[in-house]
């Protein structure tokens, strides 16, 4: 009997998060980890783990977190995936529309659904995730209270849609990253579409970023994600995340590569997979 991959995701079960697990990997055994940190300790400490954490929402940009923690444990990415987002306004069975006063969600899917929350005059309590507002919906068992989220937490917490695809705008996308320790690039093969991905510290000194980048243009290597952060307990310094249309074993990004580094006192690779076929899908 085959054995199922095992990979680990922030939040409750029926997160988005979780949802995104089963599609890209249908026969799965998901751990579910109450913090971003916890998950990717779980993958660096047990190689056994993936883990499939989002990075950045079509409408609220990226998460803020993966900021800090992919420096931090340099885990390998090894795919991408993105995720549609149909939220759901969900209650205990029974509940209605006009009953509802208060819907809880995490922060982001509460800026998603402004519109249905500022016409019902409901009032939005901010919480952790939107899995784990659901389980507290089902647990309370108020129907004056709602919670957004997803199709698969109504499943799981045996809720009641009251309304589904109440986000602002469609075409709400998540973008996922699939990680784990072990290094692996798929092979070079011309006909297809990679991404490599890499953070770096610059050197301290003029033109550094502009001199830093140069290599790309020169190379004709195209950048699809340029990021700053800062260095944590650090206001003078940032590190930069940026994602290239290119895979490691190109000669031209080689070069591209070889000049980045003279310009930085640090520099990672963190990870060369295959780019989803969503990305030229939806050009």
């Amino acid at each position: 009997m085959k054995e199922k991959i095992k990979v680990a995701f922030q939040g409750d079960k029926g997160a988005y998060s979780h949802l995104a697990c089963l599609e890209v990997f249908p026969d799965v055994e998901a751990q579910a980890c109450k913090t971003f940190d916890q998950t990717f300790k779980l993958a660096k400490e047990n190689s056994e783990y993936k883990i499939l954490i989002p990075i950045t929402n079509s409408s609220t940009g990226s998460i803020a977190d993966m900021h800090y923690l992919m420096p931090k444990y340099k885990l390998q990415i090894h795919a991408e995936h993105f995720q549609k987002v149909n939220h759901n306004l969900l209650g205990i069975k029974g509940s209605k529309l006009h009953n509802i006063k208060t819907v809880r969600s995490h922060a982001q899917a509460i800026s998603q659904c402004s519109k249905i929350i500022s016409k019902n005059n409901l009032k939005a309590i901010v919480s952790t995730d939107t899995a784990g507002s659901a389980k507290f919906i089902s647990e309370k068992k108020d129907a004056s209270e709602a919670a957004i989220a997803s199709e698969l937490a109504a499943k799981i917490y045996d809720l009641e849609i009251i309304k589904s695809n109440i986000e602002d705008e469609t075409g709400n996308i998540t973008r996922f990253l699939v990680m784990g320790n072990e290094t692996i690039h798929p092979q070079y093969l011309k006909n297809k579409k990679y991404i490599t991905s890499c953070i770096f510290k610059l050197k301290s000194i003029p033109a550094a970023l502009y001199k830093a980048l140069g290599g790309f243009a020169t190379n004709s290597v195209n950048l699809c994600k340029l990021e700053s952060f800062a260095v944590k307990n650090t206001f003078d310094q940032v590190q930069f995340y940026i994602e290239i249309e290119s895979h490691i074993e190109n000669p031209s990004l080689q070069k591209a590569l070889e000049e980045l580094g003279f310009h930085t006192q640090e520099l990672d690779i963190l990870g060369v997979y295959e780019a989803s076929q969503f990305r030229f899908e939806n050009k």
